[in-house]
């Protein structure tokens, strides 16, 4: 199991920046990829960034999202964090961490609320 929290979201004027982060315990060890994923109500979830946990530290971004996201790992304190910069109205939505285990096993974190203003 793995237990993942985020927190940092609110509501930013367009142009601004946010620091999410996510807060990871359990079995971090069987941790394949994590990262974030966002959502808008009516549309499915979608994909914004994802960091493997192999030894290249490979990152993917949504195309939507790059070169203003940055997805990072502080492992003395077990926190992920995405740094969204130059934020734009269309990045509103629900942000989730989540993390994908070797043994195939997705969680979740609860959400939260990332609000741009134009």
């Amino acid at each position: 199991q793995v237990q993942l929290v985020e927190s940092g979201g609110g509501l930013v004027q367009a142009g601004g920046s946010l620091r999410l982060s996510c807060a990871v315990s359990g079995s971090d060890f069987s941790i394949n990829h994590i990262g974030w994923y966002r959502q808008v109500p009516g549309k499915p979830r979608e994909l914004v960034i994802t960091l493997s946990s192999g030894g290249g530290n490979n990152t993917n971004y949504a195309d939507s999202v790059k070169g203003r996201f940055t997805i990072s790992r502080d492992n003395t304190k077990n926190t992920l964090y995405l740094q969204m910069n130059m934020l734009k109205p269309e990045d509103t939505a629900v942000y989730y961490c989540y993390s994908y285990t070797f043994d195939y096993h997705t969680f979740w974190g609860q959400g939260t609320q990332v609000t741009v203003s134009s």
